[in-house]
């Protein structure tokens, strides 16, 4: 119980920077089918920008800007939802090469924590794709991680800050990307005793 109550924060747990925050996304976006890249240079109509997270498929392609918050109570405000939708203005009518050539179907704000009320109007107006931790009411990020079993590995409390940091310094973000690779548990320094604990705690989101 105490560790699905936690949930909110190990997501906050990813930080300090935004970067491990950007691979959770993609994650999210690869557990629905699609191919991902992170932090992509995209030239825009003007100028390049730098995409947080694109993902594609055979009928879609998305590119996403992932908010990252590592305090509780903070939230993304109107400014936010402006400037990602200044952005994608400046790519909407480009094409590029994911799988085929094409233009973007959907632009994303993804955010750990939540939006202001007028973010929320402006992206609706906008037709701006928002995902915050419970926003909107069905497909918010909380439901994303919970139906995909997507529990980041800052869930585990049988690790310690510096263990995750390792973990995730190899490119794993998710709890059951861990399943499997008892060798890199022994790598990071944990006893065969200490591995043991760490995928029995895995087993339990499964």
């Amino acid at each position: 119980v105490a560790i699905k109550y936690s949930l909110r924060r190990a997501i906050m747990a990813l930080g300090p920077t935004g970067f491990p925050f950007e691979k959770y996304v993609a994650q999210i976006f690869r557990n629905r089918g699609f191919t991902t890249l992170t932090g992509v240079m995209v030239k825009g109509g003007c100028v390049e920008h730098e995409i947080d997270v694109v993902a594609w498929n055979e009928s879609k392609l998305i590119m996403t800007e992932a908010k990252f918050h590592n305090e509780d109570g903070v939230k993304s405000d109107v400014k936010v939802a402006l400037y990602v939708k200044a952005r994608f203005d400046d790519l909407r009518e480009q094409t590029y090469f994911y799988g085929h050539r094409r233009s973007v179907d959907e632009f994303w704000l993804i955010t750990n924590t939540k939006f202001t009320n007028m973010a929320i109007q402006y992206g609706l107006c906008q037709g701006l794709t928002m995902i915050g931790w419970n926003y909107p009411a069905k497909g918010n990020l909380r439901e994303m991680i919970e139906d995909g079993n997507l529990h980041p590995i800052t869930c585990l409390t049988s690790l310690t800050r510096g263990q995750m940091s390792q973990i995730i310094s190899h490119g794993m973000v998710l709890c059951k990307e861990l399943v499997g690779h008892h060798e890199l548990l022994r790598e990071i320094g944990l006893s065969e005793e200490a591995t043991h604990n760490v995928m029995a705690e895995i087993a339990y989101f499964s």
